[in-house]
């Protein structure tokens, strides 16, 4: 065990980033395993990151059109098999209630993996003509996919999600809808989580169980890896013909409509401990963060009572201008408090005893950025008159520095390769930008052989032709497809 671990009980990233990752989930109280294996009970502050970025991704929903609906758990079995690609791909992670009430069912029920189907059910109800669309509807919800190798946030039995389901009258609109949607959740992961992402097109063999098309956004975490955070997919017709979804268009023909689905999970949350943390512990976005700033009075008896008075009344003043401000007012020491709150990733720490009192000022520390020759955080003095003002500013400063550091890793962990032996080695931290056939058997293959997979094609970048990495036939895609491995 390295000497961190003894003082901060943790493993250093950078020595065993799965240790480390376990253990800051348990130590930060982000959430814990449930009786069931492979489900998880999302703690109170892991809970709060869940509602701040439903709040904040439900409202760009909204402001893109979009509406609120809820849609059953259970799903007939027989839904599921009217759309032969989207049973196969699910079939392995089904779970299937075949009895109820003391009896057998007369058809087993599905818990929901994703509801195209029983949506597509709804759909074929409520459309008729091409005065009903477009319908656009979202849900958020809990899934359930029995996963073998379950992994909290990342991987589990259920999660919690949202799901979008849209359905238009042609073929160009539902892809402009399946693009906007990908640019939604690429500016959010970038404005809201600081990690920026590549959006791409994911080949045949990584699509979508049903779809035509399915679009990712990929993001690097610390350790080189990707992460899909959210996908958005154009269905075509296929549901629609499983379902019957038709409508009368404008010449009185009847048509099948054109659907799509969309979705990100409590994965995001996975996604911001793995890109943004340190060996010291989490390193939350302040968009994203329970608490952004977390004052720390220091003091006994009356000096003590001081500070923290004074504490409070900065508190107050902060919680007025929206600020998610915490007082720590245990009864523990300051060292056991910073680090505690450096644990948890709070963005900004202030800290506030006797001589600040005296000398009107707090001192802030960023939870990341400059420290000085010790390793130790710098810290702002900050006014009294200036306090309140300031914080704002400087929430939004670290959240600029966490993306820019993100983009400067991502930009020194990735490259173009037209070698083997040079992508095999690339992508074992991180990416690797390469030509590719497009074969489903060919991207086995490079899986056996590298560990990799194609992340996606990427939506933005240049046109350029070669040949496979692997087999050395032409490339497919027209650009350079991102490879990488993956959680």
């Amino acid at each position: 065990m390295s000497n961190k671990k003894s003082q901060l009980g943790v493993t250093p990233l950078s020595e065993d980033v799965s240790a480390w990752y376990n253990e800051i989930v348990f130590k930060a109280e982000l959430a814990d395993r449930g009786p069931a294996k492979g489900t998880m009970v999302i703690r109170p502050y892991g809970y709060a990151m869940w509602e701040m970025l439903q709040a904040q991704l439900d409202q760009r929903f909204k402001d893109t059109g979009h509406v609120n609906a809820y849609f059953p758990l259970f799903i007939p079995e027989s839904y599921l098999h009217r759309e032969a690609d989207h049973v196969e791909g699910f079939s392995p992670e089904l779970a299937v209630v075949t009895h109820a009430g003391g009896k057998e069912l007369d058809e087993p029920l599905v818990v929901r993996p994703t509801s195209e189907t029983v949506i597509g059910e709804m759909y074929a109800r409520w459309i008729s003509s091409y005065r009903d669309l477009p319908v656009l509807i979202n849900a958020w919800n809990n899934v359930v996919r029995w996963e073998l190798r379950p992994r909290i946030f990342l991987r589990t039995t259920e999660f919690l999600w949202q799901e979008g389901h849209t359905a238009h009258a042609d073929e160009a609109e539902a892809m402009e809808e399946t693009l906007q949607m990908l640019d939604v959740y690429a500016e959010f992961a970038r404005n809201v989580a600081a990690i920026p992402m590549i959006e791409g097109e994911k080949t045949p063999g990584e699509r979508f169980a049903g779809a035509v098309r399915t679009f990712t956004i990929e993001g690097m975490m610390r350790d080189g890896k990707a992460l899909q955070s959210g996908t958005s997919h154009y269905l075509g017709t296929n549901f629609a013909k499983a379902f019957d979804i038709t409508y009368t268009d404008v010449n009185n023909a009847v048509q099948h409509v054109h659907t799509t689905s969309w979705g990100m999970s409590t994965r995001m949350i996975g996604a911001v401990i793995l890109a943004h943390g340190d060996d010291q512990g989490l390193v939350l976005p302040p968009r994203l963060a329970p608490i952004q700033i977390v004052i720390i009075p220091i003091g006994r008896d009356e000096s003590g009572e001081a500070a923290l008075a004074k504490a409070n009344e900065l508190a107050s003043e902060l919680r007025a201008g929206g600020v998610r401000v915490h007082v720590d007012d245990r009864d523990a020491s300051p060292g056991f408090k910073f680090n505690d709150w450096e644990l948890k990733g709070v963005p900004l720490r202030a800290e506030l005893g006797p001589r600040d009192l005296e000398a009107g000022h707090v001192l802030v520390a960023h939870r990341v950025g400059e420290h000085d020759e010790k390793g130790r955080a710098v810290k702002e003095t900050i006014p009294f008159a200036d306090f309140v003002e300031r914080v704002p500013h400087m929430l939004d400063e670290y959240h600029g520095y966490l993306l820019a550091r993100a983009d400067a890793f991502r930009e020194e962990n990735t490259s173009s390769t037209d070698d083997w032996d040079a992508f095999a080695e690339q992508v074992s931290t991180g990416f690797a930008l390469a030509f590719h056939c497009g074969r489903p058997e060919c991207e086995d293959d490079i899986k056996s052989a590298s560990a990799a997979t194609p992340r996606c094609i990427p939506t933005y970048g240049e046109a350029a032709e070669g040949v496979c990495i692997r087999c050395d036939n032409p490339s497919t895609y027209g650009k350079r497809v991102v490879f990488s491995r993956a959680y």
